[in-house]
Protein backbone atom coordinates (compact mmCIF):
# COMPACT_ATOMS: atom_id res chain seq x y z
CA UNK A 1 0.00 0.00 0.00
CA UNK A 2 1.36 3.41 -0.97
CA UNK A 3 1.41 6.25 1.51
CA UNK A 4 1.70 9.94 0.75
CA UNK A 5 2.75 12.74 3.04
CA UNK A 6 2.94 16.22 1.64
CA UNK A 7 3.63 19.79 2.64
CA UNK A 8 2.15 22.76 0.78
CA UNK A 9 2.62 26.46 1.39
CA UNK A 10 1.48 29.35 -0.78
CA UNK A 11 2.23 33.03 -0.18
CA UNK A 12 2.67 36.35 -1.95
CA UNK A 13 6.31 37.32 -1.41
CA UNK A 14 8.70 39.86 -2.87
CA UNK A 15 11.67 38.70 -4.95
CA UNK A 16 14.07 38.99 -1.99
CA UNK A 17 11.96 36.60 0.11
CA UNK A 18 11.71 34.17 -2.84
CA UNK A 19 15.49 34.31 -3.17
CA UNK A 20 15.85 33.43 0.54
CA UNK A 21 13.55 30.41 0.08
CA UNK A 22 15.52 29.22 -2.96
CA UNK A 23 18.81 29.62 -1.06
CA UNK A 24 17.41 27.57 1.84
CA UNK A 25 16.33 24.83 -0.58
CA UNK A 26 19.77 24.86 -2.22
CA UNK A 27 21.50 24.62 1.16
CA UNK A 28 19.22 21.75 2.23
CA UNK A 29 19.88 19.80 -0.97
CA UNK A 30 23.61 20.34 -0.42
CA UNK A 31 23.53 18.93 3.10
CA UNK A 32 21.11 16.12 2.17
CA UNK A 33 18.24 17.23 4.40
CA UNK A 34 15.28 19.53 3.72
CA UNK A 35 12.98 20.41 6.61
CA UNK A 36 9.68 22.04 5.59
CA UNK A 37 7.36 23.56 8.20
CA UNK A 38 4.82 26.27 8.89
CA UNK A 39 2.09 26.96 11.42
CA UNK A 40 -0.66 25.55 9.19
CA UNK A 41 0.56 22.42 7.39
CA UNK A 42 2.89 20.86 9.96
CA UNK A 43 6.30 19.47 9.10
CA UNK A 44 7.94 17.26 6.51
CA UNK A 45 11.60 16.22 6.29
CA UNK A 46 13.11 15.00 3.02
CA UNK A 47 16.57 13.51 2.53
CA UNK A 48 17.76 13.85 -1.07
CA UNK A 49 20.60 11.51 -1.96
CA UNK A 50 22.22 9.92 -4.97
CA UNK A 51 21.21 11.06 -8.43
CA UNK A 52 18.34 13.54 -8.46
CA UNK A 53 16.02 14.11 -11.41
CA UNK A 54 15.67 17.83 -12.23
CA UNK A 55 12.89 19.34 -14.35
CA UNK A 56 12.74 23.08 -15.07
CA UNK A 57 9.88 24.61 -17.04
CA UNK A 58 9.11 28.22 -17.90
CA UNK A 59 6.13 29.74 -19.68
CA UNK A 60 4.48 32.99 -20.62
CA UNK A 61 0.81 33.54 -21.40
CA UNK A 62 -0.73 36.98 -21.91
CA UNK A 63 0.42 38.99 -18.89
CA UNK A 64 1.42 36.00 -16.73
CA UNK A 65 4.91 34.51 -16.54
CA UNK A 66 5.99 31.57 -14.43
CA UNK A 67 8.68 28.99 -13.88
CA UNK A 68 8.64 25.72 -11.99
CA UNK A 69 11.48 23.67 -10.57
CA UNK A 70 10.86 20.02 -9.75
CA UNK A 71 13.42 17.74 -8.13
CA UNK A 72 12.69 14.03 -7.61
CA UNK A 73 14.58 11.01 -6.32
CA UNK A 74 13.96 7.50 -5.06
CA UNK A 75 14.38 6.83 -1.35
CA UNK A 76 15.52 3.29 -2.15
CA UNK A 77 16.81 3.34 -5.72
CA UNK A 78 16.40 0.16 -7.69
CA UNK A 79 19.65 -1.63 -8.43
CA UNK A 80 20.52 -1.28 -12.10
CA UNK A 81 23.04 -3.53 -13.79
CA UNK A 82 26.25 -1.80 -14.84
CA UNK A 83 27.20 -4.47 -17.37
CA UNK A 84 25.82 -4.82 -20.88
CA UNK A 85 23.70 -7.83 -21.78
CA UNK A 86 25.24 -10.78 -23.60
CA UNK A 87 23.82 -11.05 -27.06
CA UNK A 88 24.79 -13.84 -29.46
Amino acid sequence: MKSKTEFKHEALLDSSDIQDVLKAISKGVGKGKLEFSDDKDGELTLEPQGLLRLKVTASEEDDRQQFEIKVRWEKSPKAISKTPPKIA
